[in-house]
């Protein structure tokens, strides 16, 4: 890295041969005001929804066209495999499409119409009209794990354009090639949409300029909420810098999950390795680099968890040796790892806490076994290890799995494997799992998140920053707008969303299987 009078140039990195790609230009503090400025002034602009859906569509068209160009500098900037990523792209398209369906359809803005009666004794009742509106430019923050379906293009960007908010998306250190490429096509998109100019604006970010972008973005007046995908610290940093601005604003992070995963003794009666087999490919799933990947197992001992777990030492020490996203991935990893290795009554089951010694940026598929009753000792091993990585925890009765459930900190999501001869222990598990994470799964993994609209990608802390929402799906659109109630005004002041909802006479809700039909066409 270095710097020059005017900015900061940084190297990306090829993390399969640990070489540099090209160098970068990070973004100055004036590249920062100017794009908050400019995206104030296309939020008073106003485009219609049809303007919108067109911007959404068009980039979606875009990004298809040029799907082999992104994939390519992607697999070299992350070390992820082709088709892991071309299905994110798949994932990241159909998303913006998903949105575009959702504001021509309308009903995402909520509106709500209570007539007035003048007559009423003995105060009239007044006309009462609710509906959302947009909060204003939005800071987006990409993931290091999903280069396109939470970064310049995914979730948080396709939803608060849908809503109508300008978009400032802070480039990510770990594929800055891949971010410049997807914001040129989106930038495209919103000029050939004939958007307000300024809706959108990409702001590279690396080296000594990294976290500076960040917090400045946050910082800016004009800014008026933040989407964050990453850790804990950093999301929790976020929001305590919005907290403390002048007029605080809130941040939507989606951060650390150890998403449990709790084993009844009839799941493992008829084909423990079966069970064993698919845990171990959901931990080590895109080199265990995936928000949702198993990172406690809780399971009862018995003759059949000692096959279980015996068959998932086999796999995972058959697991090929993954790439990690880069160099900051692999040294939090290790440092986890090693914190976990360290802690009274853990073992180590099969693979290794030692970081490599060569050019690449890897790491040995490795699994740790600890009793339940170390475990509750030991409030670290609660926090997520973001890697290829997973703890199986031996339980003696139904009750510690139970106590687990209870004690566990918020999580994206919580699995329950279990047969029908479990049911009256997963009906004691479930409303327990219900309090600490966004989505249940029984007899699944919880890795492959389906963008749907009943979908919840959300969780109690530290999960997320706010678990009464989701980044994914139709509902995510919500958290960049705010209920504004319309007292009495004339049609002919009314915005033209609940104008339409006045002519139908009645208060519009999403129907999920009519906009997937619309993305779908």
């Amino acid at each position: 890295m270095q710097e020059t009078a005017f900015n900061v140039v940084f190297q990306g990195l090829n993390p399969t041969t640990g070489m540099p790609t090209r160098a970068y230009s990070a973004a100055s503090s004036e590249d920062v005001s100017e794009a908050a400025e400019r995206a104030c002034r296309a939020f008073r602009r106003h485009p219609e929804a049809t303007v919108r859906a067109d911007c959404l569509s068009t980039a979606a068209a875009k990004l298809d066209a040029h799907a082999d160009e992104i994939l390519t500098v992607a697999m070299e900037e992350t070390g992820l495999a082709e088709p892991r990523l071309r299905a994110e792209l798949s994932r990241t398209t159909g998303t913006l499409r998903l949105f575009a369906a959702l504001i021509l359809e309308g009903s995402w803005v909520e509106a709500v119409i209570d007539h007035g009666d003048p007559s009423r004794k003995p105060l009239p009742r007044p006309d009462l009209r609710r509906m959302l509106v947009p909060l204003g430019p939005v800071a987006v923050f990409g993931a290091s794990n999903f280069p396109l379906a939470y970064a310049v293009a995914g979730g948080d960007t396709a939803s608060a354009l849908a809503a109508g908010c300008p978009v400032i998306v802070k480039g990510h250190s770990a594929h800055p090639g891949t971010g410049e490429l997807v914001a040129g096509l989106i930038a495209k998109a919103v000029r050939e949409a004939k958007m307000p100019e300024g809706f959108f604006a990409f702001l590279p970010a690396g080296g000594s300029r990294d976290v500076e972008v960040g917090v400045e973005i946050v910082k800016h007046a004009r800014v008026r909420a933040v989407g964050f995908t990453g850790s804990v610290p950093g999301g929790t940093a976020l929001v305590r810098i919005a907290g403390e601005r002048p007029e605080p604003i809130p941040v939507f992070a989606e951060m650390g999950s150890v998403n449990p995963v709790f084993v009844l003794p009839g799941a493992i009666e008829k084909d423990a390795a079966e069970v064993a087999a698919g845990l171990v490919a959901s931990a080590t799933n895109s080199g265990g680099q995936m928000c949702t990947c198993p990172g406690l197992i809780f399971v009862m001992n018995s003759p059949q968890a000692e096959r279980m777990i015996t068959a998932m030492r086999e796999a995972f020490g058959q697991a090929a040796r993954p790439t990690l996203l880069g160099p900051r991935t692999r040294d939090n990893y290790f440092r986890r790892l090693r914190e976990i290795g360290r802690t009274p009554g853990v073992c180590l089951a099969i693979g290794s806490l030692d970081t490599p010694q060569d050019a690449r940026i890897s790491a040995i598929p490795t699994m740790l076994e600890v009793s339940y009753q170390d475990f509750k000792s030991a409030e670290n091993l609660s926090d997520e290890c973001f890697g290829p990585e997973t703890i199986v925890v031996r339980c003696g009765i139904l009750d510690d799995l139970i106590e687990a459930a209870r004690a566990m900190r918020g999580s994206l999501t919580a699995t329950l494997l279990a047969s029908d001869s479990d049911s009256p222990a997963a009906r004691r598990l479930l409303p327990e799992l219900q309090d600490r994470a966004g989505r249940l799964i029984v007899n699944g993994v919880p890795t492959g998140v389906e963008v749907a609209a009943a979908m919840v990608h959300s969780g109690p802390f530290p999960a997320c920053s706010r678990a009464d929402t989701t980044a994914v799906g139709p509902l995510a659109i919500r958290r960049w707008c705010r209920p504004v109630c319309f007292q009495n005004v004339p049609d002919s002041l009314l915005p033209e969303e609940l104008r339409e909802a006045n002519r139908l006479g009645i208060s519009r809700v999403v129907d999920g299987a009519r906009i997937e039909a619309r993305a779908a066409r």
